[in-house]
């Protein structure tokens, strides 16, 4: 008896409808990003992280797949947000020799860069009318994401909509930073990568560390210190607020 050879389409309705499908399309979006932001010789406009939305977001269209079945596969990537939280510990420990030296203007800087981060971004939100649940979710979008979906929870907002706002923060700093401190005039790295931690969070950090390596040290400082803040202050400051 000759067994009858699966075709072509059959196979792909199987892979697409596994929670594995939705997981090796994130890796691949990824490393296809990756590999075109080496080839550009690392440009800030072929961000791999925005490339990689890009894809998927292309790939959910064209297949006609709900978030909720994508989110079934990509999950483990989502478990690993919390391993990526604890890790900050990692470069607040080898930063903290740093800190002592500049303590002051780092606090400082750390300090006005989060207040600005929340004014700016809420102001503009309610001129332009938004609603309550998209005004409350921009409080910690300049936080990495895994700390800002934390705080997200305890201000009783939509913590996925805090992550696509920490997100798409973190990929307009990697792609416009280095061009705006250009324009201030900013040479020191240290100040530059600092700035970058604390505005763009873990996306700014990787584009520090791809353009010099005391850049990346003081922007996974910043985004270390600022994640620890912002979740002790911003349910502080919605509290007083509200």
């Amino acid at each position: 008896m000759i067994r009858e050879q699966p075709q072509i389409a059959d196979i792909w309705v199987y892979l697409s409808g596994s929670p594995l499908f939705a997981l090796v399309v994130t890796l691949a979006a990824y490393q296809l990003g990756n590999l075109l932001y080496q080839r550009t010789n690392k440009n800030p406009f072929a961000n791999p992280v925005a490339i990689a939305v890009v894809l998927i977001a292309l790939v959910l269209y064209l297949m006609d797949m709900s978030y909720q079945k994508y989110f079934e596969g990509a999950q483990f990537v989502h478990f690993l947000l919390g391993t990526a939280t604890v890790a900050l510990a990692v470069p607040i420990y080898k930063g903290f020799s740093i800190l002592k030296t500049r303590l002051i203007p780092l606090t400082v800087a750390l300090v006005c860069g989060g207040v600005i981060s929340i004014a700016s971004a809420v102001g503009i939100a309610t001129f332009m009318g938004a609603d309550a649940a998209i005004i409350g979710a921009l409080y910690p979008k300049s936080v990495t994401a895994p700390i800002a979906m934390g705080i997200a929870e305890r201000l009783t907002v939509s913590p996925t909509l805090t992550a696509v706002f920490a997100v798409v923060t973190g990929i307009l700093g990697a792609i416009l930073g280095s061009f705006i401190l250009n324009l201030l005039g900013m040479k020191a790295w240290w100040q530059r990568g600092f700035a970058m931690g604390v505005a763009a969070h873990g996306i700014g950090t990787s584009r520090a560390f791809a353009v010099h390596p005391e850049a990346g040290l003081y922007a996974s400082l910043a985004m270390g210190m600022h994640g620890i803040l912002g979740a002790i202050l911003i349910p502080l400051l919605d509290f007083y607020i509200r």
